[in-house]
């Protein structure tokens, strides 16, 4: 019990420095990345000279940005796409199957599997977002993107990475609910509650990100086009901003602190109750077996959070790293879980691995 408790304390604390980490990654890190691009990618506006023409009386903001490459690498740029082509192509097959594979089979149709469906769903939307574009520009040099769909990728980046972490706490209280309160499972996780879950994290994500394009569609731009990233970032696009930007800083440091301190909290104390359960059960087999239950899902907060911490650590420790480093954690933080999930849930899962077994027995027959 004084473990728990000392566990309890420190989950504030540690949580903390993690939000702030995960706001340095995804947000105020490429500030440093901005610096040490910026000359490279200067003398490249003249590429694309209407991407950086302005109108003079409706808007403020250049028709299309251009998006760098990996800064550093750019003589790697076709073999570096090959292993991120083979994560894109093995997202869409892992993540398609494990919808197909739920949907086709009846016996899956329960609250656990419900779950990992709307996480293979976000998965599939969350590397879709960005990793076609990134393709295009290693392959054919496609740098330029509208304002608009710049706008529209970010939205969709930045709320579906909510969603994540909304379902990943969905998925830790099932197992905390069908570990310490087997016998109110089925009345308490209805399929009513499943569905408003997921309209919750929708809309949650949804209420905390609309006000990013809005606001960065206000900025008048007079920093030229060029985004210092390979994918359209909040701060990255923000950097390019004439004014104040101190309330797009506060504001992205703030949904970073709601979103990973509370749900991250919960998701510990449910793995410090479901813990303390299994501990009381009598048999070694039987602590095993119910533990196990929970090793997929502890597999893909691994996942999720693990990129997030060493990105974190990248940016506190080694300041002086080359800036393709932090771009390639970047594209690490997106690419990594959507590949890895289904992975997982495919081999830890029995009825999952039954069902994907049996697909390729019948087409052996």
């Amino acid at each position: 019990m004084n473990i728990n408790e000392e566990s309890k304390k420190e989950a504030p604390h540690f949580l903390s420095k993690l939000a702030a980490g995960l706001y340095l990654v995804r947000f105020v890190g490429v500030e440093k990345t901005w610096k040490k691009v910026k000359e490279a990618c200067e003398n490249q506006q003249g590429e694309f000279p209407e991407a950086t023409s302005v109108s003079n009386t409706t808007a403020t903001h250049p028709a299309a940005f251009l998006l760098v490459e990996i800064p550093g690498l750019e003589h790697l740029h076709s073999w570096i796409s090959i292993p991120f082509c083979f994560a894109y192509t093995l997202a869409l097959l892992g993540n398609c199957t494990l919808l197909f594979i739920i949907r086709s089979d009846a016996a899956l149709h329960e609250h656990m599997y419900l779950f990992l469906a709307m996480l293979a769903a976000i998965d599939l939307v969350l590397s879709s977002t960005t990793l076609p574009k990134m393709l295009a520009i290693f392959w054919f040099r496609d740098r330029k993107i509208n304002f608009y769909a710049c706008l529209v990728q970010m939205f969709f980046l930045h709320s579906f990475s909510i969603m994540e972490s909304a379902v990943l706490l969905a998925m830790a209280f099932d197992r905390y609910v069908a570990i310490c309160k087997p016998l109110h499972y089925t009345t308490v996780l209805t399929r009513d509650l499943i569905t408003r879950i997921g309209m919750v994290a929708v809309a949650r994500a949804v209420t905390l990100m609309t006000p990013l394009p809005f606001l960065v569609k206000l900025f008048h731009y007079c920093r030229g086009p060029v985004i210092a990233h390979c994918y359209c970032e909040h701060m990255a696009v923000v950097r390019l901003a004439c004014g104040d930007t101190r309330f797009n800083n506060t504001y992205g440091i703030a949904v970073a602190m709601f979103i990973v301190v509370l749900d991250l909290l919960f998701v510990i104390l449910s793995y410090i109750f479901i813990l303390r359960a299994v501990l009381q059960l009598a048999s070694k087999e039987a602590r095993n077996k119910v533990f196990g239950t929970c090793v997929s899902h502890i597999g893909a907060i691994l996942s999720t959070y693990t990129p997030v911490v060493i990105s974190s650590i990248m940016h506190r420790v080694a300041r002086t790293v080359a800036p393709h480093v932090h771009i390639l954690l970047a594209i690490f933080y997106l690419l990594f879980p959507p590949m890895v999930n289904p992975i997982i849930y495919g081999v830890k899962t029995k009825q999952i691995r039954d069902q994907l077994l049996g697909l390729f027995q019948r087409k052996d027959v």
